[in-house]
């Protein structure tokens, strides 16, 4: 920092405070015109100016709640920790939840922008007391240390930050909007595939294709550790777009017995019966090259198709949009947990062609897979370089590098 800049608290440079409890009836809602900001609000713009809220107060709704000026930042201040780090300023005039920290700069001391950028270089976890419980109250949020130079120095070093985010925020929607175009792309060949199928097609239920079913071992949490013998795969071993990833694993002892009846071999079809609802039914196809035994969990159940079905034919079908849709309607549970047992599942019907048009049609869609993660990977990792200068380019600010 240098000798011209000053440390203040927050609280002397800017009005901080809180917004207003939400209403609860939803009739003030209804046909309303005035934004009611909320951390969810927060968190879907991430950083920068938030111009639209998903929810506005009719006229009888934004009676006596106080409506804070363009301009105000929001810092969250309970709610989800995910959101807690997220920094936003007021495009237009709103109303604001009371799990926001409202910061008004005082502009004879400190420009706003200014202001914004340099609190998102505060990581409200180090400021959080109980992590358990992650909240911040008004207190430590007006204590925390502002360092800011002269007003001139600050207005110079908004308007190079304003210029270089906006240029980051063009590529970031670019890389965004191309990651997109990449998986529908796939989407799109898969789908016109089980779309227009031949007359030698059948749907046949999932029962009737497979040869056996197991579920997994159940070993708990003191049962496994790295000083067991044999690797354990679980759920997070299946990933969310269905392909087997063994970069990290557990493992557990097991009998002899054990060993024979829950042993993977390779082109083993395994799907997760047990997860949240959006990742239950998470599916993919084990692949190893060795015979030393790997075993899987009870979360998982391994699958073994007949003679003229290819699993990598059916995992993709699953992906399809006719059996995702009837995999989701067989979801049972709570939204933390839920399950697709075999009981629901042999019921699950699969269009399926001759053997060789499913070995040609799996060849044609793994290449296609393969450029597909060969794009994520690649938009990706360019989303990552674009955080990471956004992140230099604000440590070059406020250490008056700029």
């Amino acid at each position: 920092m240098k000798k011209s800049w000053q440390t203040k608290p927050l609280g002397d440079v800017a009005e901080v405070g809180a917004g207003n409890s939400a209403p609860q009836d939803e009739s003030l809602f209804k046909d309303g015109t005035y934004p009611f900001f909320r951390t969810a609000d927060a968190g879907r713009v991430r950083f920068g100016d938030i111009y639209e809220s998903t929810d506005y107060l009719n006229e009888k709704g934004i009676k006596g709640l106080r409506r804070y000026p363009k301009g105000t930042i929001l810092f969250p201040k309970s709610g989800a920790s995910t959101f807690l780090n997220h920094r936003v300023m007021l495009g237009v005039e709103g109303c604001v939840s009371s799990h926001l920290a409202t910061i008004v700069a005082d502009e004879t001391q400190i420009e706003p922008r200014f202001l914004l950028y340099f609190l998102s270089t505060i990581s409200a976890q180090d400021l959080v007391q109980d992590h358990a419980y992650p909240s911040l109250n008004l207190p430590t949020i007006s204590g925390i240390s502002i360092q800011a130079p002269p007003l001139p120095e600050q207005q110079r070093i908004s308007s190079i930050l304003d210029e270089a985010f906006a240029g980051i925020a063009t590529a970031q929607a670019n890389a965004e909007k191309n990651l997109q175009n990449a998986h529908a792309l796939f989407k799109s060949h898969l789908q016109s595939i089980f779309t227009q199928r031949g007359k030698d097609w059948a749907e046949k239920t999932f029962e009737e294709l497979i040869e056996d079913n197991v579920i997994g071992l159940t070993k708990n949490s003191r049962e496994q550790g790295e000083d067991k013998a044999l690797p354990y795969v679980k759920m997070n071993n299946i990933t969310r777009d269905n392909r087997f990833d063994f970069s990290s694993f557990t493992c557990v002892d097991a009998t002899d017995e054990e060993v024979s009846k829950f042993s993977l071999k390779d082109g083993d079809f395994l799907f997760n019966t047990r997860n949240s609802y959006e990742l239950v039914g998470k599916s993919c196809i084990y692949e190893s090259d060795s015979n030393d035994a790997v075993l899987f969990n009870n979360n998982i159940m391994r699958v073994r198709f007949k003679s003229g079905v290819d699993a990598r034919f059916v995992l993709l079908a699953f992906s399809s949009k006719s059996v995702a849709d009837e995999l989701n309607s067989l979801k049972s549970g709570t939204t933390n947990v839920s399950a697709i047992y075999f009981k629901d599942l042999k019921s699950l019907v699969i269009p399926v062609p001759p053997i060789a048009a499913q070995k040609e049609i799996a060849a044609k869609l793994e290449l296609l897979v393969a450029e597909t993660q060969r794009l994520a990977s690649f938009y990706e990792r360019k989303l990552a370089a674009l955080a990471a200068l956004k992140k230099s380019l604000l440590h070059q600010a406020f250490t008056g590098e700029l």
